[in-house]
């Protein structure tokens, strides 16, 4: 894929801001420079690393590039890290953790979603992804234990369900707050029978939707 001038600056520009961001690591900045943003926003998105979030398929959203790339971050992504993400959306976020990670497995209830999503990891080059059409409420307990789950939704407290797939030593992030009102980005990090919170940044995320689009 052709990558214009245009959007080579504003991605020299990205990484720049991206310096100042508590957890974005060397390894972080290598892959936001090797995934190429334009195949996920589409052509007609004049600054692809705007500050905003951006329309999608199916009627849902996609996270502008700092939220994406301090989610990727906030994950602490090792090598050999097996992930579970809820909300596949575009395709970007699981990108960058593809490539930090060993194995992602990615859940979404839009079959548009997870079929596109698959599209454009594909021209990237990226193989190491499983496609799930699911609401991922409940996880994916069929591919426990997780070493890092990402979840694109907000709950009210932290599901049972995502706690008993989690590897030990494992990370979850996801946003925590009921809808209409302050939530944060929180980290959870599963420590033998306990658990570290870390409160990381504002977030402002729906709850996941029950059951899989039948149309879409």
């Amino acid at each position: 894929m052709t990558t214009s001038t245009a959007d080579r600056e504003q991605l020299a520009s990205f990484l720049m801001t991206l310096r100042s961001d508590d957890g974005i690591g060397a390894r972080v900045m290598t892959v936001v420079e090797a995934v190429p943003r334009r195949l996920f926003v589409g052509p007609d998105i004049a600054d692809i690393f705007a500050d905003q979030s951006l329309p999608l398929e199916c009627g849902q959203t996609m996270p502008s590039a700092r939220a994406a790339v301090r989610l990727a971050g906030a994950l602490r992504v090792q090598p050999e890290s097996r992930i579970l993400e809820i909300g596949t959306g575009s395709g970007y976020v699981t990108a960058l953790l593809a490539r930090l990670g060993l194995h992602v497995t990615t859940l979404d209830r839009y079959k548009t979603l997870l079929t596109r999503a698959a599209e454009r990891l594909k021209a990237c080059g990226i193989t190491n992804v499983t496609y799930i059409q699911e609401d991922g409420r409940d996880g994916y307990a069929g591919q426990a234990p997780f070493d890092r789950i990402v979840v694109h939704a907000s709950f009210e407290a932290l599901p049972r369900a995502f706690v008993e797939q989690m590897a030990s030593q494992g990370i979850l992030v996801t946003a925590i707050g009921a809808p209409g009102e302050r939530q944060r980005i929180v980290r959870h990090q599963k420590l033998g029978s306990r658990f570290e919170e870390e409160l990381l940044f504002d977030a402002r995320l729906q709850p996941l939707e029950r059951g899989v689009a039948t149309l879409l």
